[in-house]
């Protein structure tokens, strides 16, 4: 539940930084850098630690240290607390304390690696994909590229467009999933259809087996149109972007 975790860097790197780091500050200094597989780490096993340091947000999580070594049969340590230092450039949106959340929040925009050349992809358009869950502001920002000049291609409608009577998928839908999913003039009943896939993994595969490919064929009709039209960039907003 980090935020933005797909941003924070690879353990290994971050490790690395941590050693630099310990070696400007102190060469002299003995340390052990361990990976935590659990919220406690060695903190609850390890008799020969006597201190912890915590702040006052972390104090919770080092009063349960101390409970876990009282169960384990060791010494409770002695709790430490540094003060948190305040950013003085933080956003109204960004914690108040100096914050890697704020700091992977700064990177949104920007370009992480230049784009890598496919001679197997035509030029034009540059086709962008933009994904995310629910209430993740993909739609506002596809009508900001749209306002630029982009042109965007909505997943979503396409995906209902896949529902339609006369459409590949429509036919094989009630051939699978059977008539009752369908309302009295012909269109798919959703939440009929939804029923009967909620739950049962092999009955979604069967379901996105069929919508699927057929979005994806949309989707590369409208990039044909967009080429077409001579845009230069193509927006494809999508939840599920690789699928």
């Amino acid at each position: 539940d980090k935020v933005l975790k797909e941003l924070i860097e690879p353990y290994e790197l971050r490790a690395a930084k941590l050693r630099e780091f310990l070696a400007d500050v102190k060469p002299s200094v003995l340390y052990d850098i361990v990976p935590l597989a659990d919220p406690y780490g060695p903190a609850i096993t390890d008799p020969a630690l006597r201190c912890i340091v915590i702040s006052e947000e972390t104090r919770r999580g080092g009063e349960a240290v101390n409970k876990k070594r009282l169960e384990n049969g060791l010494t409770a340590l002695e709790l430490f607390e540094i003060q948190l230092i305040k950013d003085p450039h933080h956003s109204q949106n960004e914690e108040e304390k100096i914050s890697s959340s704020s700091l992977r929040q700064r990177l949104l925009g920007t370009l992480l690696r230049p784009p890598r050349d496919d001679p197997t992809l035509p030029p034009r358009p540059y086709v962008i994909g933009l994904t995310g869950g629910s209430g993740s502001g993909k739609t506002s920002i596809a009508k900001h590229l749209g306002q630029l000049g982009a042109f965007v291609i909505d997943a979503d409608a396409l995906g209902h467009a896949a529902y339609l009577p006369g459409s590949p998928a429509h036919g094989r839908l009630v051939a699978v999933f059977g008539a009752e999913i369908l309302n009295k003039d012909g269109m798919i009943n959703r939440k009929v259809l939804g029923a009967k896939v909620f739950g049962n993994q092999e009955q979604l595969k069967s379901l996105t087996d069929i919508v699927w490919p057929e979005i994806a064929r949309m989707v590369r009709e409208q990039i044909r149109e967009a080429e077409a039209q001579g845009k230069a960039v193509c927006v494809l907003d999508a939840a599920v972007l690789l699928e």
